[in-house]
């Protein structure tokens, strides 16, 4: 694993690569107490000559630069970022899966390792990356995957921290996550908190509703994270002649789609076969039209 480390109101110095194991933390430590902590994920692909890839490494760097800023904590520059990435990755590259076989899940983390009692920004940070082999995400594998729609708990807020990669909102899912998992389903759609009929997103993914030749996507203010497989995928449909549309999204629009899909990091793009709301289940047909396109 990577670490570097940075005083507050100073610079990140040169990390250094170290065998993966435990790190030490004060009981005080800001990330401990007060949550101040961001994380990224990307993946490093291996091609069918051996060489290995990796996809957009500059964008998590530039998504960890603005979630840190809301965090009030220093990051490190895009080049110590991405370095730091490709370091990591040549280090554990015999872990890196055969092509078609999977891929090596990189995570990044930005934490307030110093101590602080009262509520302040820590006095010290701490990034780390390590890896780990993955295959695919959800249990269904490429299959067509099962939502249920939460009517009730809510990711995010307007004006909170939902449009940035920070720790405290993955916990926030846990619970409406755990539940419908128990019940068979894949994960939780979550809604706007203001109307609660508008889309937001998944659990850990974008999702997006394909009606005709238009494909929708819930737009990016503050309470969705700016997925970076989304990015691409909306340069993707364009460049197809598909027309997107960033905006709000309803669920009527959701139940009346033509298909839709979910993207992210981890699940790459992943179909949605059925979807579940106030105890209804509407089953979606897949056609392989728009989502072959977009793969």
């Amino acid at each position: 694993m990577y670490i570097m480390k940075c005083p507050q109101g100073g610079s990140f110095s040169k990390g250094e690569l170290q065998s993966f194991g435990n790190i030490e933390l004060s009981p005080c430590a800001g990330v401990l107490n007060y949550g101040q902590g961001l994380f990224e994920g990307l993946k490093a692909y291996r091609k069918e000559d051996g060489n290995i890839l990796l996809f957009r490494p500059e964008e998590n760097a530039v998504r960890m630069q603005m979630g840190a800023d809301r965090m009030c904590m220093p990051s490190p520059t895009v080049e110590q970022f991405v370095e730091a990435v490709k370091a990591t990755v040549l280090a554990n590259k015999r872990w890196v899966p055969p092509h078609g076989k999977g891929s090596l899940y990189i995570r990044p983390l930005l934490i307030g390792s110093g101590a602080v009692l009262g509520l302040a920004p820590a006095p010290e940070y701490t990034f780390l990356i390590y890896v780990s082999p993955v295959g695919n995400y959800f249990k269904e594998g490429l299959a067509p995957i099962n939502l249920v729609i939460e009517n009730e708990l809510h990711r995010a807020t307007p004006g909170g921290t939902g449009g940035v990669k920070t720790i405290g909102n993955y916990a926030a899912v846990l619970k409406a996550q755990s539940a419908t998992k128990a019940k068979g389903f894949s994960d939780v759609l979550y809604l706007d908190c203001v109307h609660n009929r508008y889309l937001e997103e998944v659990s850990s993914c974008n999702i997006f509703v394909v009606k005709g030749n238009v494909i929708s996507s819930p737009a990016i203010k503050g309470t969705i994270l700016p997925g970076i497989t989304r990015k691409s995928i909306i340069d993707i449909a364009r460049s197809q002649g598909f027309q997107v549309e960033e905006r709000l999204v309803s669920v009527d629009e959701l139940l009346d789609a033509d298909e839709v899909f979910c993207t992210g990091t981890a699940v790459v793009v992943s179909p949605v076969g059925s979807v579940t709301y106030l105890g209804k289940r509407q089953v979606l047909i897949i056609t392989n039209n728009n989502l072959h396109l977009l793969h």
